[in-house]
């Protein structure tokens, strides 16, 4: 029977130096999209996949995220402060270890979202979760159905589901900043600034990296250009998926 996560991250404690001037008065995930903000729709993604805590790290300008998610109901909000100083992917998640348990849980970056198509894809994570043989499950993407991604693929899928780097590989998919992971490979690790990439490595090593194709649309807005494209590209599907 697969448990679904019960907890998540949502990594927000970027500078977002490529979205200036935009990010020059508020974080980036403050920045909206369709009258939403990025972080809204990773944290209600994650509400409508159930799940009851959610923590949120933060480090630039953070007293307007910890203002923003007061609001919320659901799902609980724990802060992760960084302020004195940015610990990157891995090390935001080492250092909130402590409220994300001892079970799997999901990680977000607060620059990408999606639009389901059918089924919730976070739901779908969680169904093709196996803890048994992966340490990570990446949702993956396709170059077709992504807006606002302007780098090559990420990874290959082999039959299995399990990945390896696919060097830029047009016949791969892109990480789609959704994941499930097992707090068993931070075992050991500290709360230094470290990239969570080591840990993909890591699972990959040992064969225990796999992947998941999305359906629907992803979008990640990277840049203040990005923003109209991705606003089309809500409206459009969001349509399709009426």
């Amino acid at each position: 029977m697969t448990t679904r996560p019960d907890t998540a991250i949502v990594l927000a404690a970027g500078l977002g130096k490529r979205m200036r001037p935009i990010t020059d008065t508020i974080p980036k995930p403050m920045v909206r999209i369709a009258g939403k903000t990025l972080l809204d729709w990773s944290l209600d993604s994650l509400a409508a996949a159930g799940v009851g805590k959610a923590v949120v790290n933060v480090h630039y300008l953070p007293e307007q995220i910890v203002a923003h998610v007061a609001a919320r109901s659901a799902p609980r909000i724990v802060i992760s402060d960084e302020s004195d100083r940015l610990l990157d992917s891995a090390g935001g998640i080492v250092k909130a270890l402590p409220e994300l348990g001892q079970n799997p849980f999901y990680i977000l970056n607060a620059d990408t979202f999606w639009i389901d198509h059918g089924t919730l894809n976070l739901g779908r994570l969680a169904l093709a979760w196996d803890a048994a043989k992966m340490d990570i499950l990446l949702m993956l993407a396709d170059l077709h159905q992504a807006t606002g991604h302007c780098g090559s693929t990420d990874f290959l899928v082999a039959p299995d589901g399990s990945l390896r780097r696919s060097k830029g590989d047009p016949s791969g998919l892109i990480y789609a900043g959704a994941a499930i992971i097992h707090p068993r490979l931070f075992k050991d690790a500290s709360a230094e600034p470290h990239s969570l990439n080591a840990y993909f490595d890591k699972a990959i090593a040992a064969g225990r990296l796999f992947g998941m194709p999305m359906h629907g649309h992803w979008i990640t807005v990277g840049t203040p250009d990005a923003i109209p494209l991705a606003e089309a590209a809500v409206a459009g599907a969001l349509i399709e998926s009426q």
